[in-house]
């Protein structure tokens, strides 16, 4: 059956052009022109979703959310704030009242749809039976600039493309990269949550800094503002954070930058599985070993860590994997190959690799990794693991 979706909003254009976008989705439709209409008709259809507007001449969408909030038999239903108005306090105005989202005028049919579906989905997930708490995976890089990053969002996709229901979180504020390489503008999501009390942190706040990204895959990025950098000493609110994002998926994979962080022990250590991004030449190879070494004195332990090679430039300097495998003393979860060009393409298209190469062979390690990861997570709905 069709989920149904009731927009209230005063301007029949809009009512006309989202009503007909969602229906070309498969969603069944109804309309309401002001919120008292929108009210009865709310009790009388009970939508899965509800698109609202803010502006309308009898009552506004925050006077409209607060009464669906405060009616027990329809309280439950999510809410798409859907307005032209941009500033900051609207939104939180918003939030507060205990909408789900935020979208503006006008907005592009794409974007409307992800919101639309994301919103959905959680909706689902919540209220299904309770099951088991969230998997996590951390990328941690031997040192900068080796594609931590770029990795942990290829693997990401890939994960998600089997089937698992996947929140990326880049951990590194002041220092994000994710934003740039996907052509998002202002990712503040970490920074605006990192700023607030622990009180405030919850699934509503976390949930309205998350952004539904073209390919499916949800993201809290990190700002690359330098003078955000100093908001990683609010280590309890990165866990407060993280704690949230395990209740809104079935896998998180966390993008920790390189090196040992202040919130490094406190995450690293409740993560399934942590993935070392590490470059097979000298002196990373060293680097590597001692970040092993500085893991296991906080109690991370090598058997809950894997490998992952990036040789990034082909050169007779490289130290054979197994040796830096036997070096460390760490599994070889996958090897990427050097491949600059399709890097440089991805980058400068806002395109993820392996989307927009998906027969490449780095696209296949990509995937080979994933395949390994995937061995410590949830199962994936109507597939048994071998």
């Amino acid at each position: 059956m069709a989920e149904k979706i009731l927009i209230i909003d005063d301007d029949i254009d809009t009512l006309k052009l989202v009503g007909l976008m969602l229906e070309r989705q498969g969603y069944e439709i109804s309309v309401a022109s002001n919120g008292t209409i929108g009210l009865q008709k709310t009790s009388s259809i009970v939508p899965d979703l509800i698109l609202l507007d803010v502006m309308m001449p009898d009552m506004d969408g925050y006077e409209v959310t607060k009464r669906l909030r405060a009616d027990p038999s329809i309280s439950s239903i999510p809410i798409i704030m859907f307005t032209a108005k941009t500033m900051v306090d609207d939104k939180v105005a918003g939030f507060e009242a205990g909408v789900d989202d935020y979208l503006t005028k006008p907005t592009h049919p794409a974007e409307l749809t992800a919101h639309v579906k994301a919103v959905l989905a959680r909706t689902a997930h919540a209220r299904s039976e309770p099951s088991e708490r969230a998997r996590s995976i951390a990328f941690v890089g031997a040192r900068g600039g080796l594609g931590t990053s770029t990795i942990a969002l290829n693997v990401s996709i890939a994960l998600q493309h089997q089937g698992h229901d996947v929140l990326l979180a880049e951990l590194s504020p002041g220092r994000g990269t994710l934003a740039l390489d996907l052509h998002i503008a202002e990712p503040v999501g970490l920074s605006h949550l990192l700023s607030r009390s622990l009180k405030d942190i919850h699934l509503r706040s976390v949930d309205s800094e998350i952004i539904a990204h073209k390919t499916g895959l949800r993201l809290l990025l990190s700002s690359f503002y330098p003078r955000e950098a100093e908001l990683e000493q609010a280590v309890p609110q990165m866990e407060a954070i993280v704690a949230n994002l395990t209740a809104m998926c079935t896998t998180v994979v966390l993008d920790m930058g390189s090196g040992i962080r202040p919130h490094t022990q406190a995450l690293l250590s409740n993560c399934d599985r942590v993935v070392l991004v590490v470059e097979p030449i000298y002196p990373a190879t060293m680097i590597g070993q001692t970040l092993v070494e500085e893991l296991e004195t906080r109690g991370i332990g090598r058997h809950k860590v894997s490998l992952a090679l990036i040789t990034r430039e082909r050169t007779s300097l490289q130290v054979p994997w197994q040796q830096v495998s036997s070096d460390l003393g760490l599994e070889l979860a996958g090897i990427i190959s050097p491949a600059p060009e399709q890097a440089h393409q991805a980058s400068q298209s806002g395109t993820p690799l392996i989307v927009l190469h998906p027969a490449g062979l780095v696209t296949d390690q990509i995937h080979k990794l994933a395949d390994h990861l995937s061995t410590f997570l949830l199962p994936v709905r109507g597939r048994t693991r071998l």
